[in-house]
């Protein structure tokens, strides 16, 4: 018996004249936001499937590698380091942006918003200001010395610099192998990872290369302190907690080539990684031994991982492949489901839903796919 064929798009969003670079869903209205290459910033309607908006938010010139969305902002990145938050009112890009970051430096790094558990970030709202700082005050009571007070002197770090709830962004640094922390509120940069004491050469940095992919969260129990994790050139994936800025927890070299895209889970336990070899890694993090180890290495017929993104059901992820391909596999022991061929050109960016209905691809062929796949079952 023959197997049943995998399903097509449920629609074709076009209208970029460019390639689309990346794409992400409003997590609670029924919006697309896709960012093309040429610096076109389109806000799609996933419902009846037209254009709802459109502006040129970065120039043609360096167009847009990345766009995120958080608290009712869009995000997006050019390739020349500029990063830039626009409101969003009755579906329509504010006109001029609310914050903007100029780094003036070229890389092809997606930046990460911060992320945080759901558990967490509810507690958090409920946060008053004033309960924030008994939070920030008892903590710094109870850590009168050691890492954080080494963070603290070395000017790069304070222990209010990362609470819960601000907008960060991390993103590739100016320097080689760098990661930088930034404050988009402010349009500040906070920190900076690795950072080495006076001049000299942080150990870690060498042979690693640039900085490709970049995942920044707060770990359950983290008192509110940013972790990261960072891929590299040489394909090193490293594990770094900002209140020890100089070195990582751990560093590990899965991939042979540059990882090009990493995503976390939503408890933070652990994620996938593509890079421009042929292995998709899944792999846990134990952040009681500071560990990160492969929990499943994928072997693919064609090289190249654009794109990585896992379902917020932690049931399902997918991948955006050079080869044109959407592969989609179980989370939970890394087994292949489909195999998407709808492209015609490289896949760069793939992204669920919040409630996990649609899934949405982007390619260098101008086009957004929207899909629908394994549905979520109803809650009881």
């Amino acid at each position: 018996m023959s197997k049943r064929p995998p399903p097509g798009p449920v629609a074709v969003l076009r209208g970029h004249r460019a390639s689309v670079m990346d794409v992400c869903f409003h997590p609670t209205q029924n919006l697309v936001f896709s960012g093309s290459s040429d610096g076109e910033l389109r806000i799609w309607d996933s419902v009846q499937h037209r254009t709802i908006s459109s502006a040129w938010v970065h120039s043609a010139a360096h167009g847009i590698i990345s766009v995120s969305i958080g608290d009712n902002k869009v995000i997006s990145q050019g390739k020349d380091g500029t990063v830039r938050c626009w409101d969003i009112e009755k579906g329509e890009l504010s006109r001029i942006p609310s914050a903007s970051i100029d780094a003036n430096f070229y890389h092809f790094c997606k930046l990460s918003l911060v992320k945080r558990p759901a558990a967490e970030t509810k507690k958090a709202e409920k946060l008053t200001p004033h309960h924030v700082e008994e939070v920030i005050e008892a903590f710094s009571q109870e850590r009168s010395h050691g890492i954080q007070e080494e963070a603290e002197n070395s000017g790069i770090f304070r222990n209010d610099d990362c609470q819960e709830g601000r907008p960060y962004v991390a993103t590739a640094g100016g320097e080689r192998s760098e990661v930088e922390i930034w404050d988009l509120n402010a349009a500040e940069r906070i920190a900076t990872l690795p950072h080495s004491s006076g001049s000299s050469i942080n150990e870690f940095t060498k042979g690693k290369g640039m900085c490709m992919a970049v995942q920044a969260f707060f770990p359950s129990g983290s008192q509110g302190f940013l972790h990261v994790l960072a891929g590299y050139e040489d394909g090193t994936m490293g594990w770094w907690d900002l209140r020890n800025p100089g070195v990582p927890l751990t560093s590990v070299r899965f991939h042979s080539e540059p990882v090009l895209s990493l995503s976390m889970d939503e408890m933070f336990s652990g994620g996938v990684s593509g890079g421009a070899d042929d292995k998709i890694f899944m792999f846990t993090l134990d952040h009681s031994l500071g560990s990160c180890v492969v929990k499943k290495e994928i072997s693919l017929e064609r090289p190249g991982i654009a794109g990585t993104s896992i379902r917020a059901d932690g049931k399902i992820f997918g991948t955006a492949g050079w080869d044109h391909r959407i592969r989609i596999y179980n989370y939970r022991n890394g087994n292949p489901l489909a195999i998407l061929k709808y492209h015609r050109a490289t896949c760069n960016a793939i992204s669920f839903a919040a409630d996990c209905k649609q899934m949405a691809s982007a390619s260098e062929d101008t086009t957004v796919a929207l899909w629908e796949l394994y549905p979520p079952r109803p809650s009881a």
